[in-house]
């Protein structure tokens, strides 16, 4: 959480000086907004982190605005059909895209041809948070720690499976890394989601997944899944026994798994700033925020105009880290 807040600090400091912002005002034709129910599209299926999160401010969000949010999951490709689907809907303020902002931002840096650019064909409304992910294995797996994990992995001699949330996914990205860094080899298992990952690790046909805590978490603490280290600068309040990768040995893998929502370009200002001005109240909340720390999910709040600098700056972060690493689709 400290490392979000430092970095949107730098970021906004550097390109908002010249920015004046003021709130639109309500047009005749935007006024009674909304008439009908909202679609939240997802890039995953339902069951995963994004699923959860989107649901819990999806309800709070539908009472503030006097209709549902009606969540559309929409998993594959490492989001981009999400993506797609939401560019393409009439930017009437009837179709939000409920952002894997991290994995979003990967996938446009490994697939040719993206159907669409976060940061070109969308109008940002708001950040909305972090989920960290952690690295999960099978309990047949003998090593309780990354030391164990690795020396474990390095005897497979390349009989070795891990899953992944998809090609293209943060998941995916994070697994080709850490064996990059151990200089293992292995068989890379993509899923859509870890709705449909978590069944097969849990059941042995795969051994190791970098997963969110959030949709891990009810395997972890049933006993069908073993966490070995938390990908990101801290450890998680939920399992403060289980070290980061860093404090592990394992040194500059921390990864902030951002969330945002985003409306098709073209909706208009005045929408945007009523579901920015909505979507703060709720993240604002005690309460709300107590409820998804319970679960993993770390709420956070920033605005139109700082999430439109973050999207880029993700954007430029994770082409030069897929260029650097050399990933490759399988």
């Amino acid at each position: 959480m400290k490392l979000i807040k430092n970095r949107l600090s730098h970021l906004i400091m550097g390109l908002l000086l010249t920015t004046g912002i003021c709130t639109p005002i309500l047009g005749a034709s935007d006024a009674d907004w909304p008439k009908k129910p909202i679609v939240a599209i997802l890039p995953f299926p339902a069951g995963g982190s994004t699923d959860v999160f989107a649901r819990a401010i999806g309800v709070p969000l539908g009472e503030a605005l006097g209709q549902p949010i009606v969540i559309e999951n929409k998993p594959g490709a490492g989001g981009m059909i999400a993506l797609g689907a939401s560019a393409k809907a009439a930017p009437d303020g009837y179709t939000l895209l409920f952002s894997a902002l991290t994995n979003q931002s990967i996938s446009q840096a490994l697939f040719k041809n993206p159907p669409a650019d976060l940061t070109k064909d969308f109008a940002p409304i708001a950040l909305i948070g972090t989920i960290p992910h952690l690295i999960v294995v099978n309990p047949s797996v003998p090593a309780k720690n990354l030391p164990e994990l690795i020396a474990f992995i390095k005897s497979k001699n390349g009989d070795f499976s891990y899953a992944s949330q998809g090609n293209g996914s943060l998941s995916h990205l994070e697994s080709t890394l850490f064996m990059q860094r151990i200089g293992a080899s292995g068989t890379h298992i993509p899923y859509k989601g870890s709705a449909f990952a978590l069944p097969d690790l849990i059941a042995g046909n795969t051994l190791m997944m970098f997963d969110s805590v959030t949709a891990s978490l009810p395997h972890i603490q049933s006993g069908k899944l073993r966490p070995i280290a938390i990908a990101a600068a801290e450890r998680s309040p939920l399992m403060p026994n289980i070290p980061t990768l860093g404090q592990d040995g394992m040194k500059q893998f921390d990864v902030e798994n951002l969330y945002a929502i985003y409306a098709p370009k073209g909706t208009p200002p005045a929408i945007v700033a009523r579901l920015e001005r909505e979507i703060r109240k709720i993240l604002t909340n005690p309460d709300f925020k107590a409820r998804l720390g319970n679960q993993g999910i770390h709420p956070q709040f920033a605005n139109s105009e700082q999430l439109f600098i973050i999207t880029q700056s993700e954007k430029e972060k994770w082409a030069k880290v897929v260029k650097s690493a050399n990933v490759k689709i399988d």
